[in-house]
């Protein structure tokens, strides 16, 4: 098994819903527990598209391996990587470059990074694909364990990941930026958020408010211009900075449904 951490620091991680069990159960996923799936259900109450939005944001992960892949990047690391459901990286990027990939899971949560293991324990190149314990928030401590007991090359374009990650932090900027600094020319960030405006309907206002009160991770949405800042001088791939569901650098996206523009998404480039 491949993978860094405590894997029984378990203690208090079922007391509260989690957002990354709540994810997985919207996918259709078996990683989360009935406090997560009465949760989610109170929540599809309110707003019946999160379940919509929850697979438009995994599909946007999908197409966004794939786009780096096809750009000749091969070395992934995920930071909030949450619970393991289908399409994961590893198994998109192996598809599509069998054999090259690289990817490096990361999350705070034990839960998430056990079932990580497990998974790559099972499935995938023990040499090839890690799963950390780890936080956003260690920055130079997490990119020095990356470096030194993963085979992710600072050499090599890296695709870094941050998939409706950052909107559960009160101020990623400062640790971001280090991330960004830490990647070589040619490299990726991906990244997708929870947007706000005044268009947002009340279902989901509500929703994002359950989140702050019941469970386990604060939601911060950003306008549009806060999410653009977050690429800093990065240079966004077309078709920019657009809802999850019609980010598609190959061929139409999706027709608009109930909650597009709720979660944006982009791909860019560093020079």
């Amino acid at each position: 098994m491949t993978g860094e951490g405590p894997p029984d620091a378990l203690d208090g991680a079922l007391d509260r819903p989690s957002a990354a069990r709540v994810y997985d159960y919207l996918l259709g996923g078996d990683h989360n527990y009935a406090i997560d799936r009465e949760f989610a259900e109170r929540q599809l109450r309110l707003a019946p598209e999160i379940r919509e939005l929850a697979r438009a944001n995994r599909a946007f992960l999908r197409r966004a391996v794939t786009y780096a892949v096809r750009q000749g990047v091969h070395q992934f690391v995920d930071i909030g990587s949450g619970l393991p459901t289908q399409g994961n990286v590893h198994e998109v990027a192996d598809r599509h470059a069998p054999g090259r990939s690289r990817v490096v899971y990361v999350d705070n949560d034990p839960i998430c990074r056990a079932h990580s293991a497990i998974l790559l324990a099972d499935t995938a190149d023990p040499e090839r694909h890690f799963a950390l314990c780890a936080d956003f928030h260690d920055g130079a401590e997490l990119w020095s364990r990356i470096l030194e007991t993963t085979p992710i090359d600072p050499g090599e374009p890296i695709a870094l990941l941050f998939v409706t990650t950052l909107h559960f932090l009160a101020r990623p900027e400062p640790t971001l930026s280090y991330y960004r600094d830490r990647l070589p020319p040619g490299s990726l960030l991906v990244l997708s958020h929870g947007a706000t405006g005044d268009d947002v309907e009340a279902g989901l206002r509500e929703v994002t408010e359950n989140y702050n009160r019941q469970t386990t991770n604060q939601v911060h949405v950003r306008t549009r211009t806060q999410i653009e800042r977050l690429f800093g001088d990065f240079r966004l791939a077309d078709p920019g900075l657009v809802p999850v569901q019609h980010w598609r650098p190959e061929g139409a996206p999706d027709a608009l449904g109930a909650g597009d523009g709720q979660v944006l998404g982009g791909v860019a480039h560093k020079a």
